[in-house]
């Protein structure tokens, strides 16, 4: 991912506020403040009083594809980060216009050109853009539908309007700031914002689709291949579980028909993070070895971990717990990933989210409670898990892709009759079953069965139990009870209600101290990563508050409550041509 800031209407118009722009683009701090996203160029560009600067991080047409980005005459000016998917085809559709670059990003300038800005919903791919018309003065700013690129906005005192990739661009300049929503654009001439995505499922209705797995296993199949797009060499993330081993298998069998392939080689590169002895490991290397990936495994200790953490709140700008336990191994791991030259890697995020995956499901109620809980999932994620995913990886210049966000595969999904996602270990049905049901191929296996049934394991704890364990005591060696005691009137906002939370509480607040930062992170009670709404699905939840999936007592193998389970293997499932009800594996059963 690239990195842009734009200051638009400032009353600074002089030589010393373009050096401010640039200083806040490229300033050291651990790493640079925007440089770390786009390594590979820096651009800026001066109209009047709007400034436009950009960190480019070069996936494709790394040649010519520099920004800002013009239309033929200039007057249309553009500084992007993300992925245009679908922009070939989008540049037949705009024959009277003439292309500077080959960089997929290059339409948006043009489309604005033809369609004004109702053109938001024609780009296939991940976005956060500033289009300045320098023909009226006037600009815009858009942010894909879920929220996979990161973006803020900001006011200063003299009215400009600011925007960042990162928090860390414009804290310090603006008066008030605040997350830019995803799915929505800001228009200068409006004023304000206005949606531009709005599926069917963003009302929460109850969809009633009828579930046909070889539909669902075709819009991800389309998902992941347009993802392939790059003319850089890319790998996977690779933690054995479902989502990111169904993601290495569908780009191992694709790989060889990309341009990446044809430069690079056609071997997959593959590549897992977790503690020595950690189940993400085993299970890692055991999918590799199946699909015949290059894989690369990386170890950490707790120690490791405890000393970069650090630098990951600065980077990833959050003290949520579950973020920070999650990207410190997603963290550490980019650096690694970077030195061996790969710019880009596909990542199995967001999956959870739209089948209803955590393992709280379990205790959904009924269909409506399940499938509102994970609309109300997938519009929280960008702050959460897509926050993660973009900035631990972005901070050593490593692109994430996200397939399982794709907007035609999410339409896909959350229009399923939610009865088909419901868990029913009593029929054979485990979390994601429709996901698992759509690629058990017995003709052709995308995985193993044990790993396409494989438990569903949250990245902060499949990387090793004792990573969690070790962060909650350093946390109470730094944390006394007498700070608890007062945390109500020191944080007032979001309460820390644990010593681990109230440790990264301290060091958020120490780089970003304005009370619009504190604001940007999310709160509320949770249990293994639920929203506070699905707590209430069981009584025993709210005395045992923790986002781990251990969390979810009498579902995870390993939970908390540490009552024994086994794991009953039955029966083998149908192929997906038959009949839609199927025996489920790993099954958990109380004992």
């Amino acid at each position: 991912m690239c990195g842009i800031l734009a200051v638009l209407g400032c009353t600074d118009d002089s030589q010393a506020k373009r050096v401010r722009v640039l200083e806040l683009s490229r300033r050291q701090f651990f790493f640079s403040l925007l440089r770390h996203r786009g390594p590979d160029w820096s651009g800026i560009y001066q109209h009047g009083d709007n400034y436009l600067a950009h960190e480019r991080l070069a996936i494709v047409d790394p040649d010519s594809g520099d920004q800002p980005l013009f239309n033929e005459d200039k007057t249309i000016v553009v500084t992007v980060n993300g992925e245009i998917y679908n922009h070939e085809e989008l540049r037949k559709d705009l024959k009277n216009h003439k292309f500077r670059t080959g960089s997929d990003c290059d339409v948006i300038s043009h489309l604005y050109e033809e369609h004004g800005e109702n053109f938001v919903d024609m780009l296939d791919g991940v976005f956060s853009f500033v289009i300045l018309d320098t023909r009226d003065n006037s600009f815009m700013v858009a942010r894909d539908a879920i929220g996979v690129t990161s973006l803020y906005i900001g006011w200063g005192l003299d009215g400009s309007v600011w925007i960042s990739s990162e928090m860390k661009g414009l804290h310090e300049d603006c008066e008030h700031f605040e997350v830019f929503p995803p799915g929505l654009l800001y228009s200068s001439k409006s004023g304000g914002f206005k949606q531009w995505y709005n599926p069917p499922w963003y009302n929460e209705s109850v969809p009633s689709t009828p579930y046909e797995p070889l539909a669902v296993r075709h819009a991800f199949e389309a998902a992941v291949t347009k993802r392939l797009m790059s003319d850089v060499p890319f790998g996977v993330l690779l933690s054995g579980g479902l989502d990111s081993s169904l993601v290495a298998s569908i780009t191992a069998r694709h790989l060889a028909g990309t341009k990446a392939a044809k430069r690079w080689g056609s071997q997959l590169h593959s590549f897992c993070v977790g503690l020595e002895g950690s189940p993400d490991l085993k299970a890692g290397k055991e999918v590799a070895d199946y699909l015949g990936t290059v894989h690369h495994e990386f170890h950490f200790t707790v120690q490791d971990g405890i000393d970069a953490v650090e630098d990951v709140i600065y980077h990833v700008e959050t003290y949520d717990v579950t973020t920070i336990r999650a990207s410190t191994p997603m963290f550490l791991m980019s650096r690694k990933i970077k030195s061996l030259g790969v710019k880009m890697v596909l990542s199995g995020e967001g999956s959870d989210e739209i089948f209803g995956g955590y393992l709280y499901f379990h205790k959904a109620p009924n269909k409506q409670e399940f499938h509102q809980e994970t609309c109300r999932k997938i519009k929280a994620l960008h702050k959460y898990d897509c926050l993660r995913a973009n900035k631990a990886t972005s901070a050593f210049g490593v692109e994430a892709r996200i397939p399982f966000l794709d907007k035609e595969f999410i339409n896909t999904v959350m229009s399923l009759d939610p009865e088909s996602k419901m868990i029913k270990p009593e029929e054979g049905r485990i979390e994601k079953w429709v996901l698992r049901r759509a690629f058990d191929d017995e003709e052709r296996p995308y995985l193993p069965k044990h790993i396409l049934y494989r438990q569903k394991e949250q990245f902060s704890d499949g990387v090793g139990y004792s990573w969690i364990d070790g962060l909650k005591a350093h946390a109470a060696e730094n944390v006394n009870d007498k700070m608890m005691s007062n945390a109500a009137h020191i944080f007032p906002h979001n309460t820390p209600l644990t010593k681990e939370a109230y440790y990264y509480r301290m060091i958020f607040e120490r780089f970003f101290p304005q009370n619009s930062a504190r604001l940007t992170v999310p709160g509320g009670a949770t249990v293994a990563c639920s929203t506070a709404k699905a707590v209430e699905w069981d009584a025993n939840w709210s005395n045992n508050m923790d986002p781990s999936g251990r969390a979810a007592i009498g579902v995870h193998l390993s939970d908390y409550d540490g009552n024994s389970k086994v794991a009953v293997s039955l029966p083998p499932p149908k192929t997906v041509e038959d009949t839609p009800m199927m025996v489920g594996h790993g099954v958990v059963i109380q004992t």
